[in-house]
C-alpha cells in the first residue's frame, strides 16, 4: 500500500515537527497528558452515567447526573483538539494504523449512544428513575463497551503502528527486509 505523500507534507510543518522535537514542556508529552485528562472529564461522567443506568449505585438518583453533560462535551473538545495536534505530530504512525480507524469508529458510535441517552432519558420530563433504566439500559451498556474499546484501540497505537512516521527509502527498504527477516 502507497503512503500518502500529504503525510510526509504535514510531518514536515514547523507545527508537527515542533511538537514532535521541542525540549519544551508544552510539546508531545503534555499535549498526551491534556488528550488523557479530556478522556477523564469525558469517558469519567460517561461511565458514572452508564453505570449508574445499567443498576449500579441504585440509591443515586439519574436526574442530577444531566448536569454530567457539559463536563462530558469538554472531555470531549478537549480530546479532539489534542488529538487533532497528536494527529499532527505523528500523522504517518496514526493515520496508516487500522486501529486508529477502529477507535474513530468506537469513538462516533459512543459519542451517538451519548446524544440519545440525553434525548431518551432526561428529555422526557415524565420518566422516574425506574423508567430512565428501563429506557436508557441498553444505550447505556453499548456506550461503555464502546468507550472501553476506544480506550483499549487508543492504547494499541503506541505499540501497533508501521511507520513512525513516513518513510524514505532506507528505511522503508530496511523494514521491507526485517518483515522478510521475522517471517524466516
Amino acid at each position: 500500500m502507497a503512503i500518502p505523500l500529504c503525510l510526509r507534507t504535514i510531518e514536515e510543518t514547523s507545527l508537527s515537527m515542533w511538537i514532535r522535537d521541542t525540549p519544551s514542556l508544552f510539546g508531545y508529552w503534555f499535549i498526551l497528558t491534556i488528550h488523557a485528562l479530556g478522556m477523564t472529564l469525558l469517558v469519567g461522567a460517561t461511565a458514572v452515567l452508564d453505570l449508574r443506568l445499567l443498576g449500579v449505585a441504585p440509591d443515586l438518583p439519574i436526574t442530577p447526573l444531566k448536569k454530567l453533560y457539559p463536563m462530558m462535551w469538554t472531555g470531549f473538545w478537549v480530546q479532539v483538539i489534542s488529538g487533532l495536534l497528536l494527529i499532527i505530530a505523528f500523522p504517518t504512525k496514526a493515520l496508516t494504523n487500522p486501529v486508529f480507524y477502529a477507535k474513530l469508529g468506537l469513538i462516533a458510535f459512543a459519542m451517538v449512544m451519548m446524544a440519545r441517552l440525553k434525548k431518551r432519558i432526561f428529555d422526557d420530563s415524565s420518566l422516574n428513575d425506574e423508567g430512565m433504566m428501563i429506557k436508557g439500559r441498553t444505550l447505556a451498556m453499548w456506550s461503555f463497551v464502546c468507550w472501553i474499546g476506544a480506550m483499549v484501540a487508543g492504547r494499541f497505537l503506541a505499540y501497533t503502528f508501521k511507520y513512525l512516521v513516513y518513510p524514505d527509502d532506507a528505511s522503508a527498504k530496511l523494514g521491507q527486509f526485517l518483515d522478510f527477516i521475522s517471517r524466516l
